[in-house]
């Protein structure tokens, strides 16, 4: 990293734009060089130095290889994803980055991965109404950031079963509820994602199982997290208790509706939410 003391009040991400503009000046490279080499916009080597713009995976992969850092610009991006997380759910993340499939099961509100901005918003400042407004933005930030995932070059396939709960408790209120519904839908077309619905007339068959999401990986190993504690989810790699959540998965999966019959239900909750 380079010498100089940074001002104090820097949050991670104006640190690790500030790293990118003092690495490059040292090695002196313009932002058009850099953002050549990256292959990025100036603008966009602009926008990250400044610290308003989230940088990429790859951007920091660039820089690493740009300027001779071994993945030192890789670190601090890790960290600035990671300042917005609770420290009990890195763990998950960072095999997140890794599975090659993710099975996903929610109960009463949609997976985090598939929220969109306004509608995380609404879950993170009703779970913490206390928070500083500045603090709610950036874990709503760290959490559509988790797209990504879904749209590296290699993404994983991503299969989510949802109770019909889900689709119709109001969150945000009803405009949140008719956008975030509609990304559903564009989702639902993306190529490698699945999404069923359960709905209500399928009885206690999905309402009284716990949300939790399996992780599979290309060396055909598993891992299960639960969302079973008050502050906080458990990652779990035994194999009986992975073995038993696949079971669970298979059973909700009969229980849901075909994919277009989940696709049919979500286009006619989201008319609802419509003006």
């Amino acid at each position: 990293m380079s010498g100089e003391a940074f001002p104090e009040g820097l949050n991670p991400l104006e640190r690790f734009g500030r790293e990118v503009r003092e690495v490059r000046k040292g090695r002196k490279i313009t932002q058009r060089q850099l953002g050549k080499a990256v292959q990025y916009s100036d603008g966009y080597v602009s926008k990250v130095e400044a610290g308003t713009l989230m940088p990429s995976e790859k951007f920091a992969r660039g820089c690493d290889l740009a300027f001779g850092t071994h993945g030192l610009f890789l670190r601090l991006l890790r960290r600035v994803e990671e300042g917005d997380h609770p420290s009990w759910f890195l763990p998950y993340l960072e095999l997140e980055r890794k599975a090659a499939s993710i099975l996903d099961f929610s109960t009463t509100s949609i997976m985090g991965m598939l929220q969109t901005e306004d509608y995380a918003r609404a879950v993170f400042r009703a779970g913490h109404p206390r928070e500083a407004a500045d603090l709610i933005t950036g874990r709503v930030a760290a959490r559509v950031r988790r797209r990504q995932i879904l749209e590296q070059e290699d993404p994983p396939t991503l299969w989510v079963v949802l109770h019909e709960s889900c689709l119709r408790t109001l969150v945000g209120g009803r405009s949140v509820m008719a956008d975030q519904l509609e990304h559903l839908l564009h989702m639902s077309e993306t190529p490698g994602v699945d999404i069923q619905v359960i709905p209500f007339a399928a009885g206690a068959a999905g309402s009284h199982t716990l949300a939790f999401t399996l992780l599979a990986f290309a060396d055909e190993s598993t891992a299960l997290y639960v969302d079973d504690v008050p502050h906080g989810g458990r990652l779990y790699r035994s194999e009986s208790s992975v073995r038993i959540a696949l079971e669970n998965y298979d059973r909700l999966r009969a229980h849901a509706l075909p994919p277009d019959d989940s696709r049919a239900l979500i286009t006619s909750v989201h008319k609802e939410f419509r003006p």
